[in-house]
């Protein structure tokens, strides 16, 4: 059993392997063609039969997920009313191993018809599908991973790596980013990493501040009241001075437990806290918090302006790491 998985792996390794050498003038044409009907308002179409209508979904949802508008078309479905999903600026990839299925040698002349560009992905290149085609992605296999060489394995393997060379050849050629990545996936750890900002954690209740005067009795109470353990010191301009942790109350009461209920917020307060602004990415503060070995950070505005407090906890549960 071992060594038919390891045989296995190593013919489907292999027929990836040789498709490096098949990425050539056609594959080029292809990009280029998707580019500009892309501009045209077109979209892809991926179409197939049996294993290789599977390869096609995978192969639009990656599309999809990197910004190259594609949708997935069954060959039968097609021939019964679901043609008119394809809109005229659109290009048909029909995926096949042996570029003969009859459900897509049937589609061919509907497509033509309607001056339908068609790109074909196939096992042969003498075959209806990818004589009809404007070009051909040569998935071409020796042999299937499958002991009676019958059930697609080498050439499905083949398709899905010429699926995802096709999608990330057009990733690059759109200049698609890591940020439109994340804007297409924003509920993903990934978006959140690269869109979630910490201004958007920020909780009303943790914009409590007292002023320099204020008693220690009555920092007490707002340094709780905020739920992140800290509270803010602003001058009577707004402007942030200082901040007061709980670790700051109670380092407080150790240095001076006789004097502590005379002291004020202004003799207990850390002058040189560690802000951020709003905009700045949460998966930064969180790295900021871990090196500093500190549970809060402020949180201010461009302008400078103390906007509230963000928690440790709040960005570990944000789901960023």
């Amino acid at each position: 059993m071992r060594q038919a998985a390891l045989r296995t792996l190593r013919l489907e390794s292999e027929a990836i392997a040789g498709l490096q050498d098949r990425i050539g003038e056609d594959f080029d044409k292809t990009i280029d063609l998707i580019l500009k009907q892309r501009e045209a308002g077109g979209k892809l179409v991926l179409s197939g039969i049996g294993k290789s209508a599977d390869v096609a979904k995978k192969t639009v949802a990656t599309l999809n997920s990197t910004g190259t508008p594609a949708a997935f078309l069954h060959a039968a479905d097609a021939l019964h009313g679901d043609l008119g999903m394809v809109g005229p600026s659109d290009i048909v990839v029909t995926v096949s191993k042996s570029g003969a299925t009859a459900e897509l040698v049937q589609l061919i002349p509907l497509l033509q018809a309607r001056n339908i560009a068609m790109v074909a992905m196939v096992g042969r290149k003498d075959s209806p599908v990818a004589k009809a085609a404007l070009h051909v992605l040569d998935v071409t296999v020796e042999q299937e991973a499958c002991p009676h060489d019958l059930a697609p394995t080498a050439s499905s393997a083949a398709q899905l790596a010429m699926g995802d060379a096709l999608a990330m050849a057009l990733m690059e050629a759109r200049g698609f980013s890591s940020e439109d990545f994340a804007r297409h996936h924003p509920g993903g750890s990934l978006g959140r990493r690269l869109l979630l900002r910490i201004g958007d954690l920020l909780h009303p209740d943790s914009a409590v501040s007292v002023a320099p005067d204020c008693g220690i009795k009555d920092v007490v109470p707002a340094v709780s009241a905020g739920r992140v353990g800290a509270v803010a010191v602003l001058g009577t301009d707004q402007r942030l001075l200082g901040i007061i942790t709980d670790g700051d109350l109670r380092r407080a009461l150790e240095r001076d437990p006789n004097e502590w209920s005379a002291l004020h917020a202004e003799s207990v307060m850390n002058t040189t806290p560690q802000c951020l602004n709003c905009d700045t990415l949460a998966v930064d503060a969180l790295q900021r918090l871990e090196t500093d070995r500190i549970s809060q950070i402020v949180v201010t505005h461009a302008g400078g302006a103390f906007l509230g407090f963000v928690h440790l906890h709040q960005l570990i549960d944000a789901g960023i790491r």
